[in-house]
């Protein structure tokens, strides 16, 4: 199954795509896709698309997931990443937060902060906790997911690296967490360890790579976390970007007002954002 959320931000609808790619209006069923109803998803399998009301036109979509209550970012975690980033894969997952306030819809604006000078981007495949997970094993891992989602990790490096403190402040930005189009299901996704993903920049491929080439995979990064706090329904873990981002070439690359970013992995759809100056 894979389902999205549209309209207004904050205000945002549920619905289920279809096989046609439609949208379709899922608020007679339930009242948003997150929190607790993640862990019932299943429950909506018997639906029949047809059944629900078409979504007209081509509204805004939010992010596909209400109800976030963390953002957790792994680091360096495709070989080929840390590589062109000149760093060692870390001994073990390297973690940073991403703030709430930064995630947005898929297309929504990249708003470049007052005295950025080094906006990046990073193409993510992102887990969407279903269940509460806490001390769970690798193998039991997968039972606490909810599905998959594409994000775009976008961080100032500038803010990231050359300031004092923790990364933080570099990766929650407004709109630095486009999320979405869609929730997909894992029983519709497949092998999560062998996804295309990809990255343009006004059209010119930058990023062009595999969860293949991920270090530590989805179900470590579960029990790995859960060991330390518990995961809830609603959290989300994005795993890191292959090589290409805009800090590892020579010489780097950086996001400016009027670029545009497209991004995608394969069975997750796509993004496009807008770069704006955020006045």
């Amino acid at each position: 199954m894979k389902f999205a959320r549209y309209g207004d931000r904050g205000a945002e609808k549920p619905a289920l795509v279809d096989g046609d790619g439609n949208l379709r209006d899922l608020s007679g069923h339930v009242p948003d896709i997150g929190g607790e109803m993640l862990s019932r998803l299943e429950a909506l399998k018997g639906i029949d698309p047809e059944s629900l009301p078409l979504v007209a036109g081509e509204p805004r979509l939010g992010a596909c997931v209400g109800q976030i209550g963390k953002f957790i970012c792994i680091g360096l975690n495709y070989a080929d990443h840390a590589e062109e980033s000149g760093m060692d894969v870390p001994p073990e997952p390297l973690i940073f937060a991403k703030y709430t306030s930064a995630i947005c819809g898929p297309n929504d604006p990249i708003l470049i902060p007052r005295g950025a000078e080094k906006t990046d981007w990073e193409v993510e495949l992102a887990v969407v906790i279903g269940r509460p997970a806490k001390y769970v094993s690798e193998a039991e891992a997968m039972e606490h997911v909810a599905g998959f989602c594409l994000a775009n990790d976008v961080s100032e490096r500038a803010f990231q690296t050359e300031r004092s403190g923790q990364w933080v402040k570099g990766k929650s930005c407004d709109n630095f967490g486009p999320t979405g189009p869609w929730l997909v299901t894992p029983d519709e996704l497949g092998d999560i360890d062998a996804l295309p993903m990809w990255l343009d920049v006004n059209g010119t491929r930058m990023q062009s790579g595999s969860t293949a080439t991920m270090v530590y995979k989805v179900p470590f990064l579960i029990s790995y976390l859960s060991h330390f706090f518990t995961l809830e329904p609603g959290d989300i873990i994005s795993t890191g970007t292959p090589p290409g981002v805009g800090m590892g070439m020579k010489p780097p690359r950086y996001l400016k007002a009027g670029d545009v970013v497209e991004l995608g992995i394969e069975g997750l759809g796509t993004q496009r954002q807008l770069c704006v100056a955020d006045d």
